[in-house]
């Protein structure tokens, strides 16, 4: 592992793609630590405290204070993170499957895949503008004290709310230029550095908290159990055999060739978790805002019917997300008009019904997969009784975008002839 890292420092383009990503993911962790204006540090620090520790609005808390890598603590101009990038895919996504000519664009190339970025960015705006001025709105309203005395709250609330939104922003633009000049997808790298940076202080946690032995060793092994979990799950699917037929046109053969189809067993990757967990959310925010103590207590994080239907709608967004994804109808069809087929099976209404059976048993593995990582972290806090975010969407995204950035080393290396981090064992051709 040390020697094929050391391999990757002797390529120069690999040591200055290293070298710039790691040189952006400073910029964004000193950012963190960047304040609104006109915020009031130490009142803040103390209404975050007693808002965390209220029960049934710290699960909300400690999800998105993770996600974004401690901003929300610190109510920085980091605040939004690249949450409004991520929501503004999601749902370009989700109108493409239903608007044809924005489904149309993203299949016209590069010039299609620019458009779709340029409404995406726009779209990112737009959400960005609305989240920031939300944010300051409420909370500057619940909590008068966290704005500086030199300021009003009208202007406190236009001053974070431009300032978030900036904030925003300019993530997106560095995760773009992590993606551009530098190692991995920029935007998940992002979020995988506020995820990683919040693992110490799960440790501080835990010491503080009073483990005994035992203890201990069941975090350990729940760590573990996870990070192997993610990663064969992630790299797990199922291939289904697809045959070219051979056709001869002015002297010259094509096709004859064997392939497979790949389907994912989890296709969705952590975007049924972020749905549910914004949708199960949305009573107890409404609960916290109106100060319903009846709906505080039902939907309370982490009781018996808050992780019901969590679950329901984990394994929900599962099958939806896959279907939106992932086409049997239309891959079906692809593969006729190439002159492909399953062998066994008529192209047309056959194959479509094959890789509609497929996809629901795949499907499922990987649901029940994610309802069981995404109740994780509920289930470890009240086996351990300390507020440890383990598992969840912060797991997913951990390990993904670490296997990513490895193969794109992997990459890299085996081009120029270096042996990588994953060994493979060659196989000799046949003289």
């Amino acid at each position: 592992m040390w020697q094929a890292f050391k391999n990757a420092l002797k390529i120069p383009e690999l040591r200055e793609r290293i070298l710039f990503t790691f040189l952006a993911l400073l910029v964004f962790r000193a950012g963190i630590y960047i304040p609104v204006p006109g915020l009031n540090l130490q009142a803040w620090a103390e209404i975050f405290k007693n808002i965390a520790g209220t029960a049934g609005v710290a699960g909300i808390l400690s999800f998105y204070d993770v996600f974004t890598g401690g901003a929300l603590s610190e109510f920085s101009v980091f605040t939004l993170s690249v949450t409004p990038y991520i929501t503004a895919s999601i749902i370009l996504q989700l109108l493409a499957s239903v608007i044809p000519s924005l489904r149309e664009s993203i299949r016209e190339g590069e010039e299609g895949r620019k458009k779709f970025a340029t409404y995406t960015r726009r779209l990112t705006i737009v959400i960005s503008a609305f989240q920031a001025f939300f944010v300051s709105f409420s909370l500057a309203r619940s909590y008068p004290d966290m704005v500086s005395p030199y300021i009003n709250i009208l202007q406190f609330v236009l001053l974070s709310t431009v300032s978030m939104l900036a904030g925003s922003m300019f993530l997106l633009w560095l995760g773009e230029k992590i993606t551009e000049r530098g190692i991995g997808n920029g935007i998940s790298l992002l979020i995988f550095a506020g995820i990683v940076a919040r693992y110490p202080s799960y440790v501080r946690q835990a010491y503080l908290g009073g483990l005994n032995f035992l203890e201990w060793v069941f975090l350990g092994i729940v760590s573990l159990i996870t990070i192997l979990g993610v990663i064969l799950v992630q790299q797990a699917e199922r291939r289904v055999n697809i045959q070219y037929a051979r056709r001869i046109t002015g002297g010259k053969v094509y096709g004859g060739a064997s392939t497979y189809l790949p389907v994912k067993v989890n296709q969705g990757g952590v975007i049924p978790i972020i749905f549910a967990s914004a949708i199960v959310s949305i009573p107890s925010a409404i609960a916290f805002m109106t100060r319903n103590e009846f709906l505080h207590n039902l939907f309370r994080a982490g009781n018996f019917l808050y992780l019901t239907l969590y679950g329901l709608l984990v394994f929900f967004f599962t099958y939806f997300y896959s279907v939106v994804i992932f086409d049997p109808k239309e891959i079906s069809e692809n593969i006729q008009k190439y002159g492909g087929y399953i062998p066994g099976l008529r192209p047309g209404k056959p194959t479509e019904q094959h890789l509609h059976r497929v996809l629901n048993r795949v499907t499922f593995i990987g649901a029940v997969f994610l309802v069981v990582i995404a109740l994780l972290p509920y289930l470890v806090q009240g086996a351990i009784r300390v507020n440890i975010w383990i598992g969840g969407t912060s797991a997913l995204i951990a390990v993904g975008v670490a296997l990513d950035v490895v193969q794109q080393m992997e990459t890299h290396m085996v081009m120029r002839h270096y042996e990588g981090f994953l060994k493979k064992g060659r196989i000799r051709g046949r003289r």
